[in-house]
C-alpha cells in the first residue's frame, strides 16, 4: 500500500493519460495507425512519443511529412473527441483524501487545451474544481521528458521540489517527473511495472 507523509508533501502533479484518465491504449490505436501511415519501417514507434507534447511529435518523428501535419491534427482531434475519459480506479477518492490534507493539486499535461474541451465536455465544471490548477501544452517551453512542465507546475503552486509528488506513466513522462527533483510515483498503466521501476522504486497499478 502507498504511504505518504502528508505533513512533508505539499502539492500533487498529475500527467493526464494513464494517470489520471485509463486512456493512453486509446492514443496507442491511433499512433500506431499514424506511425503505420508514415513509417512503417519504424514499428513502435507509438511507444517513442508517448508523453510528448503535438509540436514536438511532429518536429520530432514526423518532419519529413510536415505537410501531412494538418491531416493528422484534424484526425487526431476527431479521435479525441469520441474518446472516452474514464479515470484510473481510485483517483477520485485519493484526489479528494489529499485536498483534504490541504496538498494542492495540478494536472500537468503534454495534451494541448483543444483536447481539455473534450475532457470538459465528458466531465463538466466538475473536473476543473477537482485541481487548483490546469496545465497544457501551451503552457511549457520544453517537452517532456525536459522536466519543464513539472517544474513550472512546482512554481505555479508554490511548492519546492522536496514538497512535491509527480504522478506518472510513460517514459517520456518518467524522465520528466524523475528529473524534476520531486518524489515520482509511477502508474503500471502504460508500461509494465517491469520498465517503470527503472525510473523510481515507488510503483502502483491503480489508486485504490
Amino acid at each position: 500500500m502507498l504511504q505518504l507523509d502528508l505533513n512533508r508533501y505539499r502539492c500533487a502533479l498529475f500527467d493526464l493519460d494513464g494517470v489520471v484518465f485509463d486512456s493512453e491504449s486509446q492514443y496507442s490505436v491511433f499512433w500506431r495507425k499514424e506511425c503505420h501511415r508514415y513509417h512503417p519501417d519504424q514499428p513502435g514507434l507509438e511507444q517513442r512519443i508517448k508523453g510528448m507534447a503535438l509540436t514536438e511529435i511532429f518536429s520530432t518523428f514526423f518532419g519529413d511529412v510536415r505537410a501531412e501535419w494538418g491531416d493528422i491534427t484534424e484526425r487526431l482531434n476527431a479521435w479525441e473527441q469520441a474518446m472516452r475519459y474514464e479515470y484510473v480506479a481510485g483517483f477520485e477518492s485519493f484526489l479528494a483524501m489529499l485536498r483534504q490534507h490541504g496538498v494542492k493539486t495540478a494536472v500537468v499535461t503534454s495534451s494541448n487545451r483543444a483536447k481539455m474541451e473534450s475532457v470538459y465536455a465528458q466531465h463538466g465544471d466538475g473536473f476543473k474544481g477537482m485541481f487548483d490548477v490546469i496545465m497544457t501544452a501551451e503552457d511549457f517551453d520544453r517537452s517532456k521528458p525536459d522536466p519543464d512542465c513539472y517544474l513550472k507546475g512546482m512554481a505555479r503552486l508554490g511548492c519546492t521540489a522536496e514538497q512535491t509528488l509527480v504522478f506518472e506513466d510513460s517514459i517520456n513522462g518518467l524522465k520528466a517527473g524523475r528529473d524534476s527533483g520531486a518524489t515520482l510515483i509511477g502508474l503500471a498503466t502504460t508500461n509494465p511495472a517491469d520498465v517503470v521501476k527503472e525510473y523510481t522504486p515507488i510503483i502502483i497499478k491503480d489508486y485504490t
